[in-house]
């Protein structure tokens, strides 16, 4: 099981690519578990990273950013909290001037509010907008527009299965994960012609080691997956590093299910 204090390095061969070799970045929410497994992997693939996290979290990006460091990657932190329009933006600023230059960005940060729709209190519901929705729309904003600058860039958000179809007791989240796709697919098509793709990752249910939910709830969470085990952080990772890299040229618009066959078990279920 993933343990999110280690960063995982990806297998030697991915490491020997090199697919974002002398490129720079930032993910965001990654002092958490999936966003530090995809900070590492980026920076396995030769790239510098901006952990971006909030500020109470600076410990844990710290954490990332020296396990990125002791693997002989390049990785800085940077407070931010995405729902903030100056905090998105000086984090643009922060990789350029660091870095030199913005090749990708992955907004990744996120929350759920977990519940009945009746039961959800208004505060909850406007906090899995503020972060999943609108902090993808600011990240994107800012990063969208240094990319017409430089020349070109790629995205990756996180979405989820949860954005593809109705996850009882989630609907704030599968409110917002919903939203998340949709700007997606508008960038990419608004910004095809000026060399930026945005696409999205959608997981299915992910493990890590923290995980402490009750047995019955862990099998619920996987019956829809064919594999019948919880995906890893690393295997997210790797998905989008390969969205991000020039590898994946010609993919813009891409709603890309990472969850162990549970939307072709869906489709078939439905048959």
């Amino acid at each position: 099981m993933y343990d999110p204090r280690v960063a995982q390095p990806p297998p030697a061969a991915a490491s020997a690519r090199g697919l974002l070799a002398s490129k720079a970045g930032l993910v965001t929410g990654a002092a958490g578990w999936l966003g530090r497994a995809c900070a590492a992997r980026y920076a396995a693939e030769g790239a510098a990273v901006m952990v971006a996290d909030l500020e109470q979290k600076r410990p844990d990006g710290e954490e990332a950013v020296r396990a990125i460091e002791q693997a002989g990657g390049r990785a800085e932190f940077f407070a931010c909290d995405v729902s903030n329009a100056a905090d998105c933006e000086a984090l643009v600023s922060r990789v350029v001037e660091r870095f030199g230059r913005l090749d990708f960005a992955h907004n990744n940060a996120g929350v759920g509010s977990w519940g009945l729709l009746h039961e959800i209190s208004d505060e909850d519901f406007d906090a899995d907008i503020a972060v999943n929705l609108r902090g993808t729309f600011l990240g994107m904003k800012h990063q969208i527009r240094h990319m017409l600058k430089s020349g070109g860039g790629a995205i990756v958000n996180t979405a989820s299965t949860a954005g593809l179809f109705a996850v009882t007791n989630l609907s704030p989240y599968v409110a917002s994960k919903h939203g998340v796709l949709g700007l997606t697919k508008s960038a990419a098509v608004e910004y095809a012609g000026d060399g930026i793709r945005v696409n999205a990752v959608c997981p299915g249910a992910i493990g890590n080691a923290a995980m402490d939910q009750p047995a019955e709830l862990k099998r619920w969470l996987i019956a829809p997956q064919p594999m019948k085990r919880f995906g890893t952080p690393d295997e997210i990772a790797a998905a989008s590093a390969w969205l991000c890299s020039d590898e994946a040229s010609f993919v813009t618009g891409a709603a890309l299910a990472v969850d162990g066959g549970s939307m072709a078990w869906l489709s078939a279920n439905l048959d």
